[in-house]
């Protein structure tokens, strides 16, 4: 049997799944799209197939926002195997060497990670959706191509020894965008001599939701059945939440047509980039660069009234 078409519509708004394990982020996107009727939708940064936790989702005029989220810090906890390193660096690849683990004190493990905060340069794992010649790494690793895999530049704010049992330890990681917990993970191994991969990996929170409430999708299923779309809508963010951390500029109406014209103003404001940009009654219009000598100049605009419905 055919299933019936589904009719998207238009929709704004930012949903904090909880990703479930075993799911890509796109495909977590697309199940969630369809159940709101989402014309356009975006996420923030993939999380890993195993892994869980916070996965923002943009709809509408809230993807304008996904490329200064992916950019935010993030904080996970991530279970550690000691002991086997794997081509994925975590659990879901094959095992490639097994090492005995050395007899650790807390102590000792605790004065191992201290090299790995800070700024550090850091290569992605072979498994990984960065693009080498338009094309991700992971395609090219599965048809056994050779692959050295590139070194950047990332930062770590903290790692916290949450737990540690013989083989295997938990860390909450705080870091900045573009770090790999599996990476982390993979050379923490290799600094203890004996190897390591990411078993289990779940992020709490990505800037500015510090205290997400977050939805499974198991959850908005039961929610469509019971309550409908507008049930769904109330789970929405609006534009707003998402522009929490970033410098706010309100304008009085005449400005604010102004600026919706694509037109650059003059004010007391200091230099930003970007800044979130509000009617004076806190509707969100966009996002604008502000330079040394207060010219805000418009970078994004959102459509009128965008939100949530």
């Amino acid at each position: 049997m055919n299933r019936p078409k589904i009719r998207f519509r238009p929709l704004d708004g930012i949903l904090l799944l909880d990703k479930p394990a075993g799911m890509s982020s796109n495909a977590a996107l697309q199940v969630a799209r369809r159940l709101f009727r989402a014309e356009k939708g975006g996420h923030t940064g993939s999380l890993d197939p195993l892994a869980t936790g916070l996965l923002p989702l943009c709809f509408g005029e809230a993807t304008k926002l996904a490329g200064l989220l992916l950019g935010s810090d993030k904080a996970y906890e991530a279970d550690i195997v000691l002991g086997a390193t794997t081509d994925t660096d975590d659990a879901d690849g094959q095992v490639l060497l097994q090492r005995p683990v050395p007899v650790l004190e807390r102590a000792a493990l605790e004065a191992a990670l201290l090299p790995f905060t800070g700024t550090l340069q850091q290569r992605a794992p072979v498994y990984s959706a960065l693009k080498q010649g338009g094309e991700p790494l992971y395609a090219r690793a599965r048809r056994g191509e050779a692959i050295e895999a590139p070194v950047r530049e990332v930062v770590v704010h903290a790692l916290e020894l949450l737990e540690f049992t013989g083989d295997r330890l938990r860390l909450r990681v705080t870091c900045g965008s573009g770090t790999y917990i599996r990476s982390l993970a993979r050379d923490l191994g290799e600094a203890l001599g004996c190897g390591a991969h990411i078993a289990g990996l779940r992020r709490l929170w990505v800037d500015p939701f510090r205290q997400p409430r977050m939805h499974t999708l198991v959850a908005l299923e039961a929610l469509a059945a019971d309550g409908g779309e507008a049930a769904l809508e109330a789970c929405l963010l609006p534009l707003a939440a998402g522009l929490a951390d970033f410098p706010r500029v309100e304008l009085e109406s005449a400005e604010a047509a102004r600026f919706g014209q694509g037109q650059r103003l003059r004010g007391p404001w200091a230099p930003a980039e970007p800044a979130g940009v509000f009617t004076s009654d806190g509707t969100p219009l966009g996002l604008a660069c502000i330079d040394q000598d207060g010219r805000l100049s418009p970078q994004r605009l959102f459509r009128s009234g965008a939100g949530p419905g």
